[in-house]
């Protein structure tokens, strides 16, 4: 009989790859198992690019498993060259116990910790990869690996081939990964490694530690490296990194960024990224030829699960508003202004460029040259306008970038 957590993995398309598939189901149907998936905080926020992995672990949740989240105090330290062109910037220690206190945020509000069975076990590879001296560590565990396989993986290979520059610290990140599963397995029984399809390598790396020193079967999982229909990398926009952070991204902007989902993306991602049983989706589906109505669904349920049911009806509301009825949308980022500065005028190019709406003045003054802002739902013709007293009506006004990038200003 197929496990429901592998069958739904599978129905759901998180499953790529599979170590040994028919054995992982078997023992999945026998007893709750313990899996882990390892996060780099390279920042302050991990971005949706991360948010399937996410996903996985709280299905591990619902079907009665426990995922360990692995964050890497550690690896961090040198950067994990999988899927990566060149070398990452090095951080010190103080910025990623930083970003580790505020990553942890997410996976507070995305995983339940309510059930002791089920509960999120967090851990950092810095509690181990530290303290390792490098002569025993060459010893022991070194000598398991060979380099005729570790040039083998793609991690290593394409870099190579590209005559791009690794280094010999991030050549050691495999070993150090597969380290990392070894220590999980032999103090947590953590069987099961679950990442990206591009971490298959450093999985099985992991797998054949663990069966050489102690004797023991360690599985594996890849899921898909996810890829809009447009052929860009899931997480980012031309805006920038679509953070899970609320201090980095608000609900608001979160919920647009489903909202605008490619027509072709949309019914994938509401597969991966909400919750909506999937005999339901099937007959949304059938039922349901709008996709603008689909695409506010998907911004809803994955609203909902980050930022809770609230903010997901807030956001849509403020949509509508901006969008439909010409209104504010209360929910809008909002930019504040001293009312002296108001009275005396303050230039639009600088406005758009100080408050980091564009880059730079230059690509703010091509914007207003095609015409691409708006106050109030009036074209600015002249970049030497300036924002005074009377463009505001109670103090406020929206000005907006486009037809999807909206700002309340409000003087104080």
């Amino acid at each position: 009989m197929k496990n429901i957590f592998l069958q739904e993995m599978q129905q759901r398309g998180y499953l790529n790859q599979c170590s040994n598939l028919n054995k992982l189901n078997e023992i999945c149907n026998k007893n709750s198992i313990s899996g882990y998936i390892g996060f780099d905080c390279t920042a302050s926020s991990l971005h949706v690019g991360s948010l399937l992995q996410i996903m996985i672990l709280r299905l591990m949740q619902k079907h009665g498993h426990q995922p360990i989240v692995l964050l890497g105090g550690g690896t961090t330290l040198i950067g994990d060259p999988s899927g990566k062109d060149s070398t990452r910037k090095i951080l010190n220690q103080d910025q990623i116990t930083k970003n580790i206190k505020s990553i942890k945020k997410v996976f507070n509000k995305i995983l339940d910790t309510s059930n002791k069975k089920t509960a999120p076990i967090f851990v950092d590879n810095a509690e181990w990869l530290t303290k390792l001296n490098y002569i025993q560590f060459l010893r022991d565990i070194g000598s398991h690996f060979t380099i005729n396989k570790m040039l083998t993986f793609d991690s290593v290979k394409v870099r190579l081939e590209r005559e791009q520059s690794l280094s010999y610290m991030e050549f050691n990140y495999m070993i150090l990964q597969a380290y990392d599963f070894y220590q999980l397995y032999k103090n947590n029984n953590c069987l099961l490694q679950i990442g990206g399809s591009d971490q298959w390598g450093n999985i099985v790396n992991g797998i054949d530690l663990i069966r050489r020193i102690l004797q023991k079967e360690a599985y594996g999982i890849t899921s898909p490296l996810i890829t809009l229909a447009s052929g860009a990398k899931m997480g980012k926009t031309e805006k920038g990194a679509v953070w899970l952070n609320e201090d980095n991204l608000s609900p608001y902007d979160y919920w647009q960024f489903w909202r605008n989902t490619d027509d072709r993306d949309v019914k994938r991602f509401l597969n991966f990224f909400t919750e909506i049983k999937l005999e339901e989706l099937e007959k949304i589906f059938q039922n349901e030829k709008n996709i603008n109505n689909l695409k506010v669904l998907l911004a809803n349920e994955a609203t909902k699960i980050l930022h809770g049911e609230e903010a997901a009806k807030k956001a849509e509301q403020t949509a509508k508003d901006t969008f439909e009825g010409g209104g504010l949308g209360a929910d809008l980022p909002e930019i504040i202004v001293n009312l002296n500065e108001i009275k005396k005028g303050i230039n639009i190019l600088d406005f758009i460029s100080d408050n980091k709406i564009l880059p730079s003045k230059s690509e703010a003054r091509r914007a207003v040259a095609n015409k691409g802002f708006k106050i109030d739902g009036q074209v600015i013709e002249d970049e030497k306008k300036l924002l005074k007293l009377k463009d505001f009506k109670k103090n406020i006004l929206k000005l907006s970038y486009g037809k999807k990038k909206h700002y309340l200003v409000k003087i104080i």
